[in-house]
């Protein structure tokens, strides 16, 4: 199927790794011009410079989005490379407050509460207020919110994470309502258990306190017999899965998908929805 992303501008947030470097690399496969979107500066340019040497378009832009001048910076940076945006994946993400450790309820203090909800629900907020009206006055859009399956169904760990994901579920419905019959589409992609960078240092630390093998895999099917975030797809997520339903929803073909939460998490969130 041609999904129709030919000239089409993305700016994909938190793309410089994991699932956000799947994302974007999807697009850009696709035929979309890509902007690539992060605070470290070498991952990022290292992303770009791998899309262009698979043949995509790539620009970049740099910027804190938990702060309203990052944000700026990256609105600015945006509109000197591509004008605006077509596509608006709000992808940035984590509990970088504390190092993207499995805490607990009493473990996390307000102040780090406050900095995961500015990473992952208000920096959503401000990429919206900088690029949709732009997107209504054109009268075609598509924002795709990047939550998690703990927005749903939330473990007893990162309560702040997923409350913040679950924010930005409930931003996907309130703003598809205000967005109606503008041609602009809202929805939520919500992954489980993917294998990121950050994925991947827990795995590797767990392995080294319990014996596990050195290879992922092993190591991933171990944590998965733990029962903590079992998945009856027998695996969990890669970027790309992730990249491959983004894609469709930022095509022409998603017009009629609207308001929607997709779980991509091979079966791993037990729910009938």
């Amino acid at each position: 199927m041609d999904l129709q992303l030919n000239g089409k501008r993305a700016l994909v947030t938190g793309s410089s790794s994991g699932i956000g470097r799947g994302i974007a690399t999807t697009l850009a496969r696709e035929g979309a011009t890509v902007v690539v979107h992060g605070r470290n500066r070498e991952r990022t340019e290292e992303t770009a410079a791998a899309i262009r040497e698979a043949g995509g378009i790539a620009h970049l832009a740099f910027g804190d989005l938990a702060t309203d001048e990052g944000a700026a910076q990256v609105a600015e940076a945006v509109a000197a490379q591509t004008g605006g945006v077509d596509i608006l994946v709000n992808n940035i993400g984590g509990t970088e407050s504390y190092g993207g450790q499995m805490l607990s309820w009493f473990e996390i203090s307000p102040d780090q509460w406050a900095a995961t909800l500015q990473q992952n629900l208000v920096s959503a907020v401000r990429m919206v207020q900088a690029f949709v009206p732009a997107m209504r006055e054109e009268g075609w859009g598509r924002v795709i919110n990047i939550s998690s399956g703990g927005g749903a169904s939330p473990p007893e760990s990162v309560p702040d994470y997923c409350a913040a994901k679950a924010g930005l579920n409930n931003l996907t419905v309130s703003l598809s309502k205000v967005l109606a019959r503008t041609g602009v589409t809202v929805n939520t992609v919500s992954p489980g258990c993917t294998r990121t960078d950050m994925f991947e240092r827990n795995l590797e630390r767990m392995a080294e306190e319990n014996g596990w093998p050195d290879d992922y895999e092993s190591r991933e099917a171990r944590f998965m017999d733990l029962g903590i975030f079992p998945c009856v797809s027998e695996r969990y997520g890669r970027p790309e899965d992730v990249g491959t339903l983004v894609a469709f929803l930022a095509s022409p073909h998603s017009a009629f998908v609207n308001g929607a939460n997709y779980r991509i998490d091979g079966g791993q969130v037990q729910s009938v929805n």
